[in-house]
């Protein structure tokens, strides 16, 4: 069956994550029920990296392999057809497709990404309602010299246990590129880039560094938790309602089905001394 790309962008307030779930509304869940509605069979998504419960997106990217008639008008007729995709999977607006397009030769949204680039918002001081759905709220001021001079410690080829939920099987050796802070007023703002992110990375990340903003662990201490093999109680989380995704990134079209393998491999501690 041919393959189609999908670039999204959902509100995630509503949705019970990106992972389709049983009597839940997802992202992927609505989705595939739009697909299937216009291929009339079963149709599944797989998406470049799946976000948790209140998380949002503005670059998302999904692939899917459909009936040739599908394919056809995301050829000829590709706005129309997110036109429709969006209007069946969210008449309620929170979910759009932005883009609907024939997949090159090789693509695979999730194994053939060679980044993944997040933003995470704060409002430090008094609450602003405007914000509550897209900001997470932080009482008082943070020192924020010093959560940027922990963001530029954290940057590299490491093995980011301590700021991961574990999953079973599941590596959790990354390649941070980019982690910076920007400050304006009582809104910060932090972006960060890896070439994939574990589950719960770029919050827990967000956490140990407003952390030692407030005063509560030093830099050093965050530092050192790159030295841990488990998941540390003292990055804490924050909230999902701060994280968005923002790009995936790509190589160029005839080197996607060599990235798709080179990413199924899976890294080992070997890797962090090659």
């Amino acid at each position: 069956m041919p393959r189609i790309r999908l670039d999204l962008a959902y509100d995630g307030s509503g949705f019970a994550g990106w992972a389709a779930q049983p009597g839940l509304r997802t992202c992927q869940g609505e989705l595939e029920r739009a697909l299937a509605t216009i291929a009339r069979e079963p149709v599944r998504v797989t998406v470049a990296g799946r976000t948790d419960a209140g998380v949002h997106a503005s670059g998302q990217v999904a692939h899917a392999d459909v009936p040739v008639a599908i394919a056809a008008d995301a050829a000829e007729r590709p706005q129309r057809l997110a036109h429709r995709l969006s209007r069946l999977a969210a008449p309620e607006g929170d979910l759009v497709v932005r883009a609907a397009s024939v997949a090159p030769a090789g693509f695979d949204a999730r194994f053939s990404a060679v980044s993944r680039s997040y933003r995470y918002r704060i409002v430090a001081g008094p609450a602003d309602p405007l914000e509550r759905r897209t900001a997470a709220h932080v009482p008082q001021a943070l020192d924020v010299d010093a959560m940027r001079r922990t963001a530029a410690e954290l940057v590299g080829l490491r093995d980011f246990a301590a700021f991961c939920k574990p999953r079973e099987g599941a590596t959790t050796i990354r390649e941070l590129r980019a982690f910076s802070w920007a400050h304006e007023g009582q809104l910060l703002t932090a972006s960060l880039t890896a070439d994939a992110f574990c589950h719960s990375m770029v919050r827990a990340l967000v956490a140990a560094c407003v952390r030692v903003g407030e005063g509560r662990l030093g830099l050093a201490q965050a530092v050192a938790l790159l030295d841990e093999r488990r998941r540390s109680s003292l990055t804490g989380l924050m909230p999902a309602r701060g994280l968005t995704l923002v790009e995936v990134g790509y190589p160029a079209d005839d080197e996607l089905a060599a990235q798709a393998e080179r990413a199924r491999a899976r890294r080992s501690a070997a890797d962090l001394d090659a």
